[in-house]
């Protein structure tokens, strides 16, 4: 059976680079898109300047479809979707907020819109709007997240709306993507996975906490303040969980938090900076190309996939 999202994106592998913010650049956006992925640029905390320029330097690098993540949270998304139009990015994911705003003139330019859902009525709501699809995040996801768990939250959505769903949270190798395939999804996102590669371009330290990371090595700050946010454990992460349980205004949480992200990526601060990964971490133990990444994901899904099974079906 023909997968709707590759055929829709011109793609071959429906495998999705999550949209992270100072992380999901050019280096990193077109090795995905060139091992037959969808690269997409992380539009979070660029100037419209910026983006222009890594579109630019994304085509240069690649002749593969590609797309832009935008967090319609960020006060510059107006300027940022005209240069998405301009541009003639062939598709964007949404998060942080509804899109509704921008919908048409995106779907009037040809863009296909994949807005980020934490809820099934959420899936239900982007449908109406006319989305083209949706990306069912799960709370194991690093950065931003819901409530609901990857595997309660996809397939609820797939029996909820009609246009393809691609699964999000917890995914890092061809057992998590066989997964998300057999509860209904037509494609993955990824983002820890790929941030523990060869060309993504953040901090070796970075890369290595996440190569240290166990299982229960995240936490989540922020879901009394309504911002959640999933990130490996550090002084600056259990700072912000104790100002959190002693109820400290929202500003001092904010003042603590502000540019840790920018000092993880950019300077390797592996105590005060915001190291954003998923509950995946703890089963990423190299860092790897992207083609090889992508390469055995692919391989090891379908082999999964193909396997009968072994006990009496009725």
């Amino acid at each position: 059976m023909k997968n709707r999202i590759c055929e829709m994106l011109g793609i071959r592998y429906p495998i999705f680079l999550g949209g992270m913010a100072h992380v999901a650049r050019e280096p990193l956006v077109s090795a995905v898109s060139n091992a037959g992925g969808l690269g997409i640029i992380g539009a979070g905390g660029m100037s419209p300047e910026e983006l222009d320029r890594q579109i630019q330097l994304v085509r240069k690098a690649t002749d593969r479809p590609f797309g832009v993540n935008l967090m319609l949270m960020d006060p510059k998304v107006p300027e940022l979707v005209e240069v998405v139009l301009s541009a003639q990015v062939p598709m964007v994911t949404t998060g942080a907020g509804n899109p509704a705003k921008y919908m048409d003139s995106l779907k009037g330019a040809g863009v296909k819109v994949f807005p980020v859902v934490p809820a099934v009525a959420l899936a239900r709501r982007m449908e109406k709007l006319g989305a083209d699809g949706v990306i069912a995040e799960g709370t194991e996801s690093g950065g931003h997240v819901g409530t609901e768990t990857t595997m309660a939250l996809v397939p609820q959505v797939v029996d909820a709306v009609r246009v393809p769903v691609v699964a999000a949270g917890g995914i890092a190798d061809g057992r998590g993507m066989a997964a998300a395939l057999a509860l209904g999804a037509e494609g993955v996102q990824l983002g820890t996975r790929f941030l523990a590669s060869v060309e993504a371009p953040v901090h070796e330290k970075y890369k290595q906490a996440v190569l240290k990371a166990s299982d229960r090595a995240t936490i989540v700050t922020g879901r009394t303040l309504g911002r959640p946010v999933r990130c490996l454990l550090n002084k600056l992460t259990r700072t912000l969980a104790k100002y959190e349980a002693e109820g400290r205004p929202p500003e001092e949480f904010e003042s603590l938090a502000v540019g840790g992200l920018r000092r993880a990526v950019y300077e390797g601060d592996l105590e005060g900076g915001s190291l954003m990964a998923g509950q995946v971490a703890g089963l990423i133990h190299e860092i790897k190309p992207v083609a090889e990444i992508i390469e055995e994901m692919v391989r090891e899904a379908a082999e999964i996939l193909s396997r009968g099974v072994d006990f009496p079906v009725p």
